[in-house]
């Protein structure tokens, strides 16, 4: 089995910084692409931003400028930087990955709460 560990969430007022970081662990073969999701009270789950095997990034617009994605393949990391962090950021930060053992399956993290005061 995979597991996906968050961390790095938490409170922050607004134009602060945060680093989120997800490691994924298990039998693994291979990891494909990695992503940062995030779900706001009443609202759907949403595409944060994504890196794929090759390091090719795509942003959701409202982060663009201010979040980097990142991957460490020799520790099957993923890294969310996020800087000039806004209320509107707040939010339950799922990581996500498409993970090759003997087949391929998407997993996903606990969750970890980003709160910005304003």
């Amino acid at each position: 089995q995979v597991q996906l560990v968050e961390s790095g969430g938490g409170p922050v007022q607004a134009g602060g910084s945060l680093r989120l970081s997800c490691a994924a662990s298990g039998s693994i073969f291979r990891i494909n692409a990695m992503g940062w999701y995030r779900q706001a009270p009443g609202k759907q789950r949403e595409l944060v931003a994504v890196i794929t095997s090759g390091n090719i990034t795509n942003y959701a617009d409202s982060v663009k400028g201010r979040f980097t994605i990142s991957r460490d393949n020799a520790k099957n990391t993923v890294y969310l930087q996020m800087n000039s962090l806004k209320p509107e950021d707040t939010a339950v930060y799922y990581c996500n990955a498409e993970v090759v053992t003997t087949r391929v399956d998407d997993f996903w993290g606990q969750g970890t709460q980003v709160t910005i005061s304003s």
